[in-house]
């Protein structure tokens, strides 16, 4: 069998012949390791768009087709069919559990759930107004001083007590972090509960009387998170991976990414689209706006629309889009102002032809944020649920990428711009037309 090459040339005209790589699905790879030692020269790709960092069995997304799929699985048949639990489990391990494996990993979660008590009086040492993030992102670094019995990154098992353990703990975490802010007592797991009840119950219950679970608000939860549970190689899976790279323990591999996803860019997304809805204010100033977002030099951008990788309509933003209906009518919202206004847009963007010319359909983070509101979820919490969701995939991408034979440390390289070698100027000789910084 012939293997495959890219051929081109170097800077003195050698010929250079760069292997590529095929997955089982997608675009092909060129190999380009050897590219600078036979060249002299390194690729530019800034963001990476076109650069793929490693190889994963995990997640693929095909953005022209508008496919996502969780181990060759799609996701709306996940979204279907399964539960977050269960999901869980195939990220992890590759393959959907029986009935017994299933039971096994769901009572290993459940029996995790608590926080050791240092850990609980180490939140009273925030800030009362600080917000969730922050507290979740120092929290979950915290982990390796509370549980450093796995941090033997190369041991099997100590791999698989941290897996289940920060699954297990970061929706107590975060509830626990909310409860800080609203100035309540914090609330124990209770392990009759489901993962997504769990968390709920944790999120909004208080001591003063029993809180009752809605079913509705569970499996809105629940499918949120599976529909956030992984997306390939993005900024913050990317940011686990390099920092794990490193050798450094698993949790503060976690906190990192935690950090990436508060970006605005990426899992704050869905608090940027409420933030839009009253900029807008009312239905009868959507049309004003819609044509400010096609202005190129206005600055304002309808947020919740669109995608880096999707070229087509998101496949969860179809999945979501029903859940959010469903939960608006439960919750009695539907004669909300704002939840008026976004059903509205949602009309006007998908039947706007620059907006269809354009792929600018409904996101998952338009339809989740409105979702998150209908269920009085605080606007500060939800990158925190994203967050809670994503450490997931963020633990199956490390455990992937901590066991790879040919994994090394990532080390990106550069074009550099900055001035030629100078020689050093005694103070006094320094002569500078312009300040400094």
């Amino acid at each position: 069998m012939t293997k495959e090459v890219f051929t081109l040339r170097s800077p003195d005209g050698q010929k250079i012949e760069l292997p590529i790589r095929k997955g089982t699905t997608g675009p092909d790879v060129i190999e380009i390791g050897k590219l600078f030692k036979e060249c002299g020269v390194f690729t530019y790709d800034p963001g990476f768009v076109s650069t793929g960092s490693c190889e994963s069995k995990i997640t693929y997304i095909d953005g022209k087709d508008g496919v996502l799929t969780y181990r060759g699985y799609r996701v709306e048949q996940l979204a279907k069919h399964s539960n977050f639990i269960e999901v869980a489990y195939l990220l992890l391990y590759g393959e959907l559990p029986t009935s017994d494996q299933l039971c096994q990993f769901e009572t290993s979660i459940t029996r995790h759930t608590m926080l050791n008590e240092g850990m609980l009086r180490f939140f009273n040492g925030f800030r009362y107004d600080a917000h969730p993030m922050a507290v979740v992102s120092a929290v979950v670094g915290s982990m390796s001083a509370y549980y450093h019995d796995t941090m033997d990154i190369n041991s099997v098992e100590a791999q698989e007590i941290f897996a289940h353990r920060i699954i297990a703990k970061i929706p107590t975490i975060a509830a626990a972090a909310h409860k800080l802010t609203a100035g309540q007592p914090f609330i124990y797991p209770r392990n009759d509960l489901k993962y997504a009840e769990n968390f709920l119950r944790m999120l909004f219950a208080v001591p003063a009387e029993e809180y009752e679970i809605d079913e509705v608000a569970v499996e809105a939860l629940d499918l949120l998170l599976i529909l956030h549970a992984d997306h390939e190689q993005n900024c913050s899976t990317s940011t686990v991976r390099m920092a794990g790279s490193s050798g450094a323990n698993p949790y503060s591999a976690i906190a990192a990414g935690i950090s990436a996803l508060w970006g605005p860019a990426h899992g704050g997304a869905n608090e940027a689209v409420l933030r839009m809805l009253k900029e807008i204010g009312s239905v009868s100033n959507i049309q004003k706006y819609v044509e400010k977002a096609k202005d190129k030099k206005d600055s304002f951008r309808l947020m919740g629309f669109g995608h880096r990788v999707y070229k087509n309509y998101d496949p969860r933003a179809e999945i979501i889009r029903k859940m959010c209906h469903k939960v608006l009518i439960k919750m009695g919202h539907l004669e909300s102002p704002l939840f008026d206004l976004a059903l509205e847009l949602e009309q006007v963007a998908l039947n706007d032809e620059y907006f269809i010319k354009k792929n600018l359909y409904p996101n998952v983070d338009f339809y989740s944020g409105i979702i998150y509101r209908a269920l009085g979820i605080p606007t500060s919490m939800f990158t925190v649920i994203f967050a809670m969701a994503r450490t997931v995939g963020w633990v199956a991408h490390w455990r992937e990428m901590i066991t790879d034979p040919n994994g090394r440390i990532s080390r990106p390289r550069q074009l550099y711009s900055g001035p030629r070698e100078r020689d050093y100027l005694n103070i006094e000789d320094r002569v500078r037309d312009h300040p400094v910084g």
